[in-house]
């Protein structure tokens, strides 16, 4: 694997070989995460000082790109070495506050214009992405709480980052089926299934006519489950608001119904957005699974990929 830094004129300073590195991938929930360690020689360098970006590739695969949030040099009996840690790109936009606002008619290249490119970033997708009407951004919210509230409280679309830094607006069906079977190896399983906190109806109240709107989670409620949210929406929320913060409430807690953790002994297996359709005889698992994280590694046991994985919608 090659990793670089850049700073802010381009210039790039290419890392020695690394002991040992994590990157953790995130999908909705910024930001991915990196780790890095490698061997290091007698010197200080300065150039470390300015690094503002990394990056870091396998093959002619771009694995992953971020920010660098610390560089830590150090020198002991163990030797000489470098650790770097950083975010990835969604930090650009989580380290950010907004401006307050109220949009009259919102529309994404709105949010794009006034949110996103102002930091560097480019988007993928996006654009069935509906147009909202009244759309407020309170003071003190974070550019990304700005992105995340209308791609997925209006547009039903949970934003994310790909290895290549760009934000991702895109619909589940648009990442990589993949298959894993008995010859992917497979060093551990969890399936885990925990009805505790799984929502089986939100309501929704709107304080400007005292209207109210009753979401349900017909799976879980057909299941015998019944735990209920009374949500209390702002009163500049109309009909869709409604519609969606419920709809987004019901969402995150049926993810948690079901759950398989998977780490195998094999880098780069999947990554957030991906379709795994697996396969497995020991344990017999089959099924279509969304992965929501992915952690890829190197370290004292070898090569290995984490995956969170929960049931994918049919």
């Amino acid at each position: 694997m090659e990793c670089w830094l850049e700073d802010s004129r381009g210039t790039r300073l290419t890392l020695p070989p690394q002991t040992q590195w994590r990157f953790s991938y995130t999908s909705g929930t910024p930001a991915d995460s990196f780790e890095v360690e490698c061997l290091w020689g007698d010197q200080a360098d300065e150039r470390l000082t300015g690094g503002v970006y990394f990056l870091a590739r396998e093959g002619s695969e771009r694995v992953f790109t971020g920010l660098v949030d610390e560089c830590e040099s150090r020198w002991d009996e163990s030797g000489s070495r470098l650790s770097i840690r950083g975010r990835g790109m969604a930090a650009r936009l989580l380290d950010n506050e907004a401006r307050g606002a109220d949009y009259q008619v919102a529309t994404w290249a709105d949010i794009l214009r006034d949110h996103v490119t102002p930091y560097g970033i480019t988007a993928l997708g996006g654009e069935n992405l509906p147009h909202v009407s009244g759309f407020s951004i309170a003071t003190g919210s974070s550019e990304w709480s700005v992105v995340y509230q209308f791609a997925r409280y209006y547009g039903g679309v949970e934003p994310r980052f790909d290895r290549l830094g760009r934000l991702v607006v895109e619909d589940a069906s648009a990442g990589r089926h993949l298959v894993l079977d008995q010859t992917c190896p497979v060093t551990s399983l969890l399936l885990r299934d925990k009805r505790y906190g799984v929502l089986s109806q939100v309501l929704l109240r709107n304080p400007n006519d005292q209207g109210e709107q009753t979401v349900v989670n017909e799976t879980f409620a057909a299941q015998g489950g019944m735990r209920r949210q009374v949500l209390t929406m702002p009163r500049k929320s109309g009909y869709e608001a409604m519609r969606y913060r419920g709809e987004y409430q019901i969402a995150c807690s049926a993810e948690e119904l079901r759950r398989l953790e998977l780490r195998a002994a094999a880098p780069w297996l999947a990554f957030p957005g991906d379709r795994v359709e697996l396969r497995l005889e020991r344990p017999r698992l089959t099924g279509l699974w969304r992965v929501r994280e992915s952690v890829c590694g190197c370290g004292a046991q070898g090569n290995y990929t984490e995956l969170d994985l929960c049931p994918q919608a049919q």
